[in-house]
């Protein structure tokens, strides 16, 4: 069964959602994962622990479809 989950029209979503860089000091992007706010990163090495503890340690963060990045990509931590 796939326990990826699906918006109301039916369509699939991100399981890892990376907002925009808020720039505050040091600057951070807030990351939810599953609908559920886990914290802020600093880098892209923070949103791939966050999935780690999450028990999704299978997702490339760079590159995985079930990531999404808003805002900008895995690369953009400036504002």
């Amino acid at each position: 069964m796939d326990d990826t989950p699906t918006d109301p029209q039916g369509g699939r979503h991100a399981l890892v959602v990376v907002y925009p860089v808020v720039n505050a000091n040091p600057r951070y992007r807030r990351v939810d994962i599953l609908g559920r706010r886990v914290g802020k990163a600093h880098s892209l090495r923070d949103v791939a622990e966050f999935c780690r503890r999450a028990g999704l340690e299978d997702i490339d963060v760079e590159a995985d479809d079930r990531v999404q990045w808003i805002g900008g990509g895995p690369r953009q931590w400036q504002e």
